[in-house]
């Protein structure tokens, strides 16, 4: 579950999936909530500003609360009519018993007096003025929320912690360097307010290692890294910090698997521990799983039992050029020999590791000869992840595929999806396009060989490559 804080600035473009929690104020009516941060009687102390080591002694303070008090025996007729005027806060129950009598804790911003309530009906139950009035109330750290603590530590006029993750009990964050020495701080608000939340991390560097795992630093908690998850009914378990999982992709995983149908084929070049591929073989489609980090390949295996797939799916621990050149050239060219005309059945190949995946591509090209080939195949559907960085992000990705594949792309390109932001002007891609016999029997410096004109440079003539129509 990717979850964003709700006191910061909004994310360009966040997932579709991402759970947002709007508590905006509307004006023209009247709410059964109101921001307490909006109220300076319900913030935390202004002492608090700039505490990096949480004291949650400091947040204790006294507010003078408007309430009612009425008889037992009135107060389900009461509630009702004051239901959207109520003190929400966390433990804190709004309705409490006072003196064989029932106090109810109204909000401060809407309930300035008795005036501000509905005195009429109030007045048809025997409720006066006399049963209100503005009391003393205690409020600790244990009322507020990780937003409404966090915000009224960090610095004022900084952006604060715009999201973090949630990998089973692990809290995932990301921190700018004006946050790091709140970090600890932080760790700890969200260990203590969030439900099950036992791990908290922060993402200590770039992912720049073979096998594309986040670099993780403990900043709290216990150091359990094995995990339980869902995603989109489907479970799955993984060390955290030996393998890569992203929960900001699981709209992208359900996208891609809802596509597919029974008997289709999906060939998973980098398949992790599994999020396309478990599905999709759950789904009774055939898949080819690979992946190089053998502790991913160890828990695709492992996800694959669990869900109790197996028959539908083969694993594979190696390079994903190696996987392209050897299992799945073998496999599809089986299943072109072998596949009844009438059977009907799509064939997929996905590639999500955007950092260099369409470094790939260009294994696809010349894998066979032209005599190997049937007479017309069911050519497959590539979906190639790419990161972009830039302005026009979506036509940069569209030029990084046809750079590295040797080709440019017409009728073949399905399109070209947005993803996700990942950082400012650098943004996520699928590009999917099928794959045509002059791409699979023509090698790439061969398919863009062309005669050079007059004055025309060899750097000229490797861009016009590119140009060259897929046919």
């Amino acid at each position: 579950m990717h979850v964003f804080l709700l006191m910061f600035s909004a994310v360009t473009r966040p997932p579709p999936l991402t759970k947002i929690v709007n508590l905006l104020l509307v004006s023209k009516r009247l709410r059964h909530y109101y921001r307490n941060m909006e109220s300076t009687l319900l913030s935390p102390p202004a002492s608090v500003r700039g505490m990096r080591e949480l004291q949650r002694a400091e947040f204790q303070k006294h507010v003078q609360i408007p309430r009612l008090r009425v008889p037992e025996s009135q107060v389900q007729r009461v509630i009702p009519l004051v239901k959207k005027l109520l003190l929400k806060m966390e433990h804190l129950h709004p309705v409490r018993a006072v003196e064989n009598q029932r106090e109810i804790l109204l909000h401060p911003i809407p309930v300035k007096n008795w005036e501000s309530l509905p005195t009429a009906e109030l007045e048809q139950q025997q409720v006066t003025q006399e049963n209100f009035s503005h009391a003393d109330l205690e409020l600790t750290y244990e009322n507020w929320s990780a937003n409404e603590i966090l915000k009224s530590v960090l610095p004022e006029n900084e952006e604060g912690l715009s999201s973090f993750s949630r990998i089973g009990h692990i809290v995932h964050l990301n921190l700018r360097d004006h946050l790091l020495p709140y970090k600890q701080l932080i760790g700890e608000v969200l260990r203590d307010k969030l439900p099950n939340c036992r791990t908290v991390v922060n993402k200590a560097a770039s992912i720049d290692n073979t096998y594309r795992n986040f670099q993780l630093e403990l900043i709290c908690g216990e150091p359990d890294y094995q995990v339980e998850t869902k995603e989109n009914g489907v479970p799955f378990e993984f060390d955290f910090s030996k393998v890569y999982w992203n929960p900001r992709l699981s709209t992208e995983h359900e996208r891609i698997v809802n596509i597919l149908k029974p008997n289709d084929v999906l060939y998973d070049v980098f398949a992790g521990v599994g999020p396309f591929s478990v599905p999709a073989a759950k789904k009774r489609c055939k898949v080819l799983a690979n992946d190089l980090n053998p502790v991913s390949y160890q828990w695709l295996q492992h996800n694959a039992k669990r869900n109790k797939c197996l028959t539908h799916i083969k694993m594979f621990n190696k390079d994903g050029r190696e996987f392209i050149l050897k299992d799945l050239r073998e496999d599809l060219l089986e299943r072109w020999r072998t596949s009844a005309a009438a059977e009907p059945y799509n064939i997929h190949i996905t590639m999500n590791l955007p950092a260099m995946a369409v470094e790939f591509l260009d294994a696809f090209r010349g894998l066979y000869t032209p005599e190997e080939l049937p007479e017309e195949p069911r050519y497959p559907l590539v979906h190639v992840y790419s990161f972009a960085k830039g302005e026009n992000t979506k036509a940069l990705v569209q030029q990084l595929v046809e750079s590295n594949l040797g080709a440019a792309l017409g009728d073949e390109l399905q399109g070209i999806s947005f993803v996700r932001n990942v950082a400012p002007n650098k943004d996520m891609y699928r590009v999917s396009f099928r794959l045509t016999r002059t791409l699979l029997t023509t090698p790439k410096q061969l398919l863009g060989k062309r005669p050079c004109s007059t004055g025309e440079t060899e750097e000229e003539q490797a861009v016009a490559a590119t140009k060259v129509k897929c046919v």
